[in-house]
């Protein structure tokens, strides 16, 4: 007998949303700032700070390598290090926490002693192998026996060497895994790019920011080339901007709706890629009819949403890296926005094309979203419930990966729900 999961139908609101929302903290900042702090000799208070599953799963994490990490209150770390981290006494479970599984497997290279980096299920088919290979490398015994996690390390408390080259074609984060490590090496380390293929180069920037934040000196050599000085961390008190890729789901429900969200920030103030997505939004409904997503991944599932209410098809590219996500995003989109309307929306290779529909507003469908335990495939689809009627949301406590008070958000702004919401 199939299992029936959880799902929430949301109940289009029927009128503008108007009202105030405070997105979460960056997740990306989040944990970057969490691995650095945890690196740092002294005490490191963290403000703004994203409490989610994946957040917290870092910080568990370095517990266990020997940081004292407190949470004084709903949006603060406190994280006090030695300089050091040390080996755990059984493997990390980051369950589908990518930052942190690709962070920690490179700074396990600084621990002298065995660790083992493992999630769940999911996190079990996302690719680790080039980050793998670049810290072999280096001289650091490491293996993924499938390529995946779980990933054991073997660390000497060094990175024995000077200059290594990475494929970064499917993810930024292994570039910011090897930079953030660097800085703790006994020496100068290269880091490399091998092309010019790299998911979300913008990401990187928020790594060299933190990493600057803590002390590290890090210099651009060249194109896709920086070289990180041996400074170790130093503690410091830093400030967590507001999730941009959580920030896109409250936009475009704005847009959709024609109302007025104050999200106590304006778009250009943000650092993060996805705040690109802004600018696209503001098209609505006349969006380009092509939209390159690999400089905003997680931004792609709400544009493609939005799109299936725009005047026009619109067609997503540069998207291959989102088949390595926490689900095959390309695939989901299609499927959901298929559930809604068949041929709405249709895989082209790595391309997904929205055969976008004005008309859908105001319709009502009997649509269940299968969202693949992902929350970013969640929220998209929350935003067609708020113009078509029927759209169920299956495992909706999924958005506590990034964004636990996303449906709370809503409520706050008149939406209701048929269904329990978690």
């Amino acid at each position: 007998m199939a299992e029936t999961k959880p799902t929430l139908t949301i109940l289009p609101p029927g009128r503008p949303l108007i009202g105030r929302v405070s997105p979460p903290g960056s997740k990306s900042i989040t944990n970057r700032a969490l691995l650095l702090a945890g690196l740092a000799m002294g005490t490191s208070r963290l403000t703004g700070a994203l409490k989610s599953d994946d957040t917290l799963y870092m910080a568990e994490a370095l517990r266990r390598m020997g940081v004292a990490v407190e949470e004084p209150d709903a949006t603060s770390f406190v994280v006090t290090g030695t300089g050091r981290l040390t080996p755990p006494a059984a493997p990390l479970f980051l369950g589908n926490a990518g930052t942190a599984t690709r962070f920690l497997t490179a700074a396990a290279a600084l621990v002298e002693g065995t660790v083992v980096v493992d999630g769940d299920g999911h996190m079990r088919k996302r690719p680790i192998r080039p980050l793998i290979a670049a810290l072999s490398a280096l001289g650091v015994a490491a293996e993924a026996e499938t390529g995946c996690p779980p990933v054991t390390v073997h660390g000497t408390g060094d990175l024995p060497g000077a200059r290594v080259t990475i494929d970064a074609g499917l993810s930024s984060q292994y570039v910011s895994a090897l930079l953030m490590a660097a800085a703790g090496a006994s020496h100068p380390v290269e880091v490399v790019l091998d092309g010019t293929e790299i998911g979300a180069r913008g990401y990187v920037d928020l790594t060299l920011a933190a990493m600057r934040a803590f002390g590290a000196e890090v210099e651009e050599t060249g194109e896709g080339a920086w070289r990180v000085a041996p400074t170790g961390y130093r503690a410091a008190d830093f400030l967590v901007e507001p999730d941009a890729s959580a920030a896109t789901y409250l936009w475009a429900a704005e847009k959709l709706t024609k109302g007025q969200i104050d999200l106590g920030v304006p778009a250009d103030a943000f650092s993060q890629p996805d705040a690109r997505a802004y600018a696209v939004m503001s098209a609505f409904p006349h969006m380009p009819a092509v939209i390159d997503g690999s400089q905003m991944q997680d931004a792609v599932p709400t544009l493609a949403v939005l799109a299936a209410f725009n005047e026009t098809p619109v067609r997503f590219t540069g998207l291959a890296n989102l088949r390595v996500k926490e689900c095959d995003r390309v695939h989901a989109l299609a499927k959901g926005l298929t559930a809604i309307r068949p041929g709405l929306g249709v895989e082209e290779g790595d391309d997904l094309l929205v055969a976008s529909d004005p008309a859908l507003a105001g319709q009502t469908v009997s649509a269940s979203i299968d969202t693949f335990a992902d929350h970013r495939i969640a929220m998209s689809f929350a935003l067609a419930g708020l113009m078509v009627a029927g759209i169920a949301i299956e495992d909706p406590a999924c958005v506590a990966k990034t964004y636990p008070g996303y449906w709370d958000a809503l409520a706050s702004l008149g939406v209701a729900f048929s269904g329990e919401a978690p």
